[in-house]
């Protein structure tokens, strides 16, 4: 195993990451291939696109945010380049971004985990409010907005965020870097079909097979790397 900091922590980020899949459908067989999995650079599927919920700074600012939470390495590509900006933008105009999805009625607590979804904030809500903050507080700092960051400094500012030592007059910067964080992880690791993963390369680079139809002639060969690359829903595949 390599002892690169960065490939070792891009491992156990994807390692964490795996309950976001279901077990079952893997069959058994997540478990290895990754480290040594190798990863053509894809295309930045980011670039050709124009968001339909973010205004262009704020699309900036995801851009650098999502870039800087799983950035391009030896690894394999990162969610720039994977369209995972993408991902979130669709995601906001969806019932999601509008918390449909939850029951968003208060009163509203601080509260343990298992009690459900505390904030009176829907995650469009949320994205904006953060990401108007966040900058307004990197002009006060360093006279510039979070895009405009050296990695080393903005690298800084998100893990205060994740501690949750920095926070702003209209929202948490914890809750803002939870839901930040979550969509990233989402949108890396989703089907391609929902605008992240383009190429496939968390999958691959995880052991995922996708979207295949069956696993029974590896069913009596647990624990060892399944054979075969991911295919996506609509039938994309890897070599």
């Amino acid at each position: 195993m390599s002892n690169d900091p960065h490939i070792s922590s891009r491992r156990r980020f994807l390692q964490r990451s795996l309950s976001l899949i279901p077990l079952a459908a893997a069959g058994g067989t997540l478990l290895t291939q990754g480290a040594q999995a190798t990863v053509v650079k894809s295309e930045a599927v980011t670039e050709q696109y124009v968001a339909s919920f973010f205004n262009d700074d704020e699309w900036r600012t995801v851009i650098a945010l999502t870039d800087r939470l799983i950035p391009e390495d030896e690894m394999g590509p990162g969610a720039v380049s994977e369209g995972v900006p993408i991902y979130i933008d669709k995601q906001l105009e969806l019932p999601y971004g509008y918390g449909h999805l939850w029951y968003m009625q208060g009163p509203f607590a601080e509260a343990v985990p298992e009690l459900g979804y505390q904030s009176p904030l829907v995650p469009r809500e949320t994205w904006r409010r953060g990401i108007r903050a966040l900058n307004q507080w990197c002009q006060g700092q360093y006279n510039t907005v979070f895009a405009s960051l050296s990695p080393a400094i903005a690298d800084s500012i998100l893990q205060q965020l994740e501690e949750g030592s920095l926070n702003f007059s209209d929202i948490s910067g914890k809750l803002f870097f939870t839901q930040v964080l979550e969509n990233t992880k989402e949108g890396y690791l989703a089907d391609p079909i929902h605008g992240g993963n383009q190429t496939l390369a968390s999958w691959k680079l995880i052991g995922y097979p996708g979207a295949r139809a069956d696993y029974p002639q590896v069913l009596d060969h647990p624990n060892q790397t399944y054979p075969l690359g991911p295919v996506s829903i609509s039938g994309k595949r890897t070599l």
